[in-house]
């Protein structure tokens, strides 16, 4: 891990699906880089045991795709932190992996609730903060999914799409208010989530990726940091691929 000394210094951050891969390696590298972070996930457990091995400052467990739950959540870390900087939403499911003429209704409504509807939800609550404050960076993890739409994947595909549209439309709201908002669409990477997929999925996703290998969770935690850094100061309502060379648009 490459850090940059003292990058977030005096910086603040709330990160969603803190307890684990691409949120937890996010985290890890901003305390390590000098800032201060509050971890969100589901999982009291998980939470923990991130917390303990990062030294994050706060922990929130609790569902994002309950609104109250992150309002009363958002309260509560920014009273912890004392002000927040930078929004991380990294949390997400996959859903089913079925063509859409079989997809259950149940999952179709579960992963827009967690992918989508929970990311709005956190943004509305931190964006505030964020606009008292005069300075802010938000990071909404998307995915070429969103993008390109993967077969047998179509909520998750659907709900990563409408995280790209919100955060242009957020990114263009906050332009010239100090805070910015974009995108990250990483194609498939080793983490967790993966376990919620067939071999067979993951297998057809490394298949459109030119460079023939999946990504590695420390490459999007890489360009995260930099969208969430002082240095990532003209680019907002935006995208940043770290796809392989499979979307380049």
């Amino acid at each position: 891990m490459s850090v940059f000394a003292g990058r977030f210094a005096r910086r603040n951050a709330i990160v969603t699906g803190g307890a684990s891969g691409l949120g937890q390696q996010v985290a890890a590298r901003i305390v390590a880089e000098g800032g201060t972070v509050a971890l969100w996930d589901i999982s009291a457990e998980r939470l923990a045991t991130a917390a303990a091995e990062i030294g994050a400052a706060h922990v929130e467990a609790l569902d994002v795709s309950d609104p109250h739950a992150v309002a009363a959540a958002a309260e509560a870390s920014v009273a912890a932190l004392g002000k927040v900087d930078i929004l991380v939403c990294s949390a997400g499911i996959t859903g089913a992996t079925v063509p859409v003429h079989e997809f259950p209704i149940d999952s179709w409504q579960r992963v827009i609730d967690i992918n989508l509807n929970g990311l709005f939800y956190c943004n509305r609550a931190i964006v505030p903060h964020l606009l008292a404050n005069g300075y802010g960076r938000i990071v909404n993890v998307a995915s070429v999914a969103g993008k390109e739409g993967n077969p047998n994947a179509s909520a998750y595909s659907a709900s990563k799409a409408g995280v790209i549209g919100f955060t242009k439309s957020l990114g263009k709201e906050l332009a010239g208010k100090g805070v910015i908002a974009n995108a990250l669409t990483p194609a498939t990477f080793e983490s967790p989530i993966l376990e919620q997929l067939p071999p067979s999925q993951v297998d057809y996703m490394r298949s459109k990726i030119p460079m023939g290998r999946l990504g590695e969770v420390h490459e999007s935690a890489a360009m995260i940091c930099f969208m969430v850094s002082e240095e990532c100061s003209f680019t907002t309502a935006s995208t940043f691929d770290t796809s392989g060379g499979r979307t380049t648009y």
